[in-house]
C-alpha cells in the first residue's frame, strides 16, 4: 500500500548511512564489513537487541542483529551447510535434532534434507528473529512450515538442563559471545549439550573466525576435548562474516567419529 511504501521510505539506522551499511562489532577491533543499501525494510529494537533488514545491491536481503551481520541470502548457504551437515553425515541415524539460536530457519531447511530425522526442535530467545525471517528471508524461514519441526521461544541453556539423553544432534547457530549469546560459550554449556545428547550424540557450534578469534577458539577446544572423546575445528569461508571466514566446533560422545568421513551419502 502507499501507506507502508511511505513508512518503509523514512526508516533509517544508525549502522546506514550515506546509501551504505557499516557492521559494528566489538569482537573485530579496527575493521567493518560495508553493504551497499537499496532500500530499509524493517528496523526494531526486540526485548534482546536491535533488529534490522535491508535489501541491499548486491547481496540480496540482509538480517542484521546489534549492528552485526547474521545472513545474507547471497551466501546464506555456505555457513547453514557446513554447521549442518558435518555434524548430521557423521551421526548413523540422527532422529532428534535440536537448533538452540538458528531463528532464521536457515539450520532447519538443512536438517530437514536428511530423510532419518523425525524431529527438528529450535529453541530461540528472541521471537522478533523468527518473525522477521519468516516475512523478509522466504528461502530460510521455509522450513518452519515442515511438520517435524517445533519452535519455542525461550532461553535454550535453561530448556537443555532439563533435557537429558534425548536428542542425536544439537546445533547451536548463536551470535557472537557478546550479548545474549555470551552463556553459549563456555563450558557449562557444552557440558549441558553433552548431557542432553543420547549414546554417541554429536555437537556442531557457531566457533568463530581463526584470523580473529584464536584465543577464544583454543579455549573453547580445550574444554571440549575435556568433555567429549573427540573434538575438532571446521570452516567454510563466507564473505559477509568477518575476515570472511567463519569456523564450527564439531564434537562427538562416540570416539569412533570421524568427522572427515561421512557416514552416508
Amino acid at each position: 500500500s502507499a501507506a507502508t511504501t511511505m513508512s518503509s521510505a523514512k526508516l533509517t539506522h544508525p549502522n546506514i548511512s550515506n546509501g551504505w551499511f557499516s557492521e559494528s562489532g566489538a569482537m573485530w577491533p579496527g575493521q567493518s564489513m560495508n553493504i551497499e543499501v537499496n532500500q530499509i525494510l524493517h528496523v526494531e529494537k526486540s526485548k534482546f537487541q536491535d533488529v534490522l533488514v535491508f535489501e541491499s545491491k548486491t547481496y540480496g536481503n540482509v538480517l542484521v542483529l546489534d549492528g552485526v551481520i547474521q545472513v545474507t541470502e547471497r551466501d546464506e548457504f555456505s555457513y547453514q551447510e557446513m554447521i549442518t551437515h558435518p555434524a548430521l553425515f557423521s551421526h548413523p541415524n540422527p532422529e532428534r535434532v535440536l537448533v538452540i539460536g538458528g531463528g532464521d530457519g536457515g539450520v532447519l531447511r538443512e536438517i530437514i534434507k536428511h530423510p532419518q530425522v523425525k524431529e527438528a526442535v529450535l529453541f530461540d530467545i528472541d521471537e522478533a528473529v523468527i518473525r522477521v525471517s519468516k516475512k523478509y528471508l522466504p528461502n530460510m524461514s521455509v522450513s518452519y512450515e515442515d511438520p517435524k519441526v517445533s519452535v519455542h521461544i525461550g532461553d535454550g541453556f535453561d530448556f537443555l538442563q532439563n533435557k537429558k539423553e534425548y536428542f542425536d544432534v544439537i546445533i547451536t547457530d548463536s551470535s557472537d559471545p557478546v550479548g545474549p549469546a555470551e552463556s553459549l560459550y563456555q563450558a557449562r554449556y557444552y557440558e549441558l549439550m553433552r548431557d542432553a545428547l543420547r549414546e554417541g550424540g554429536i555437537v556442531s557450534t557457531q566457533g568463530e573466525c581463526q584470523w580473529l578469534h584464536l584465543p577464544l577458539i583454543k579455549d573453547v577446544l580445550a574444554f571440549a576435548r575435556d568433555l567429549f572423546p573427540v573434538a575438532e575445528y571446521a570452516y567454510t569461508t563466507i564473505p559477509t562474516y568477518p575476515s570472511g571466514q567463519i569456523g564450527f566446533i564439531l564434537c562427538s560422545k562416540n570416539k569412533e567419529t570421524n568427522f572427515k568421513e561421512p557416514l552416508r551419502r
